[in-house]
């Protein structure tokens, strides 16, 4: 294994949600970090002066400055994504051939984290690795030609590493909480169930799979020229638990549950991208689709794991949700303005 001391990682979409954390996980793995950023003074002030990372100016679909920003690095994480769903089909086909180009340039291992989007809705709660790949969306065909180019580039010598995971949430990276709750006066006012209650649903909560992310690249030496691996995070064999366990972590066993209102998104989805795209991965509130994580607990011993009800208390104290409200115990709710991940 490369000597800690001399390992550089460039990470493309550092502000983003897997982006950050994936920064903090690893620098306490003792990587040094390098980040790719239309604007480093921005960057650098939305993480915090105590932040260690060398921000580097650059932009991911500008392939010159992505194999310029990469020079050096064993390690490029490459995390950028349309924000709000904008744009799939002209931007991340760009940006991952321009994280290719970089990777191959550097001789660096080019690692993505990647989604369930590429599977069919019947393909089920426990997704293998080696599952057929056939997307029911246009997002998800994306991610399956994202894909294929990684694996031929894998073939010409490049080292890949996908680790795939289910809809994210964390502390500075709210993700799908975002949309899941509403809040007023730091408070979270009601809960919003995309889907019926009894149907199953996968979480990923991002300390955790950067950890994951982390050990994996730790162990360099073992790991194969293409590989992938699946991380089961929170799967909820019910949606309703999700409300469940923010009930427990509000302390407030009346807050309400409802249906999402998606004839609010039909209505508005001409005018709005982000809601035209929403709906197209609505399916995955509908039917059970989770992943099989046994290759990962193989290849680690473990997958690191947070229980629910910390991590949901770690995510809301972020967002500011709980004011007033007693910390959920054995969670860390340490703000993360200026430290990125707290509660591992």
């Amino acid at each position: 294994m490369t000597n800690s001391t001399e390992r550089t990682a460039l990470i493309i979409g550092a502000t983003g949600l897997f982006g950050l954390h994936a920064a903090e996980a690893l620098i306490k793995h003792g990587w040094r970090v390098r980040a790719l950023t239309r604007n480093p003074a921005a960057a650098a002030a939305k993480l915090g002066p105590k932040t260690p990372i060398e921000w580097v100016k650059g932009d991911a679909m500008d392939t010159a400055s992505t194999v310029a920003a990469a020079a050096g690095a064993q390690l490029v994480v490459h995390a950028a994504n349309p924000p709000a769903y904008r744009n799939w089909k002209g931007t991340v086909l760009p940006m991952a051939e321009s994280a290719i180009a970089a990777a191959k340039a550097a001789g660096a291992r080019l690692m993505l984290p990647v989604s369930v989007y590429n599977f069919a809705p019947s393909a089920g709660p426990a997704i293998s690795e080696t599952a057929p790949q056939l997307p029911a969306t246009r997002k998800g065909a994306i991610r399956v030609e994202v894909e294929r180019r990684l694996r031929k580039a894998s073939e010409d010598g490049l080292k890949v590493l996908l680790l795939r995971a289910g809809d994210f949430f964390g502390p500075a990276a709210p993700g799908a909480l975002s949309w899941l709750v509403t809040q007023s006066k730091g408070r979270v006012t009601q809960v919003w169930s995309p889907g019926p209650g009894d149907n199953g649903h996968a979480y990923a909560y991002l300390p955790d799979l950067a950890e994951t992310m982390a050990r994996l690249v730790d162990d360099e030496d073992r790991l194969g020229r293409f590989e992938v691996f699946h991380f089961r995070g929170h799967y909820l064999e019910r949606n309703a638990a999700f409300g469940e366990a923010i009930r427990r972590v509000t302390g407030n066993p009346k807050l309400p549950v409802r249906p999402f209102p998606w004839a609010v998104v039909w209505a508005a989805a001409p005018f709005n991208e982000t809601f035209r795209e929403l709906l197209e991965m609505r399916y995955l509130w509908k039917r059970p689709v989770g992943l099989a994580n046994a290759k990962l607990t193989r290849f680690l011993g473990e997958e690191p794991h947070t229980p629910l009800d910390a991590a949901l208390c770690a995510s809301l104290a972020d967002m500011g949700c709980l004011a007033g409200e007693a910390p959920y115990a054995g969670a860390d709710v340490r703000r993360s303005s200026s430290a990125m991940a707290p509660a591992m």
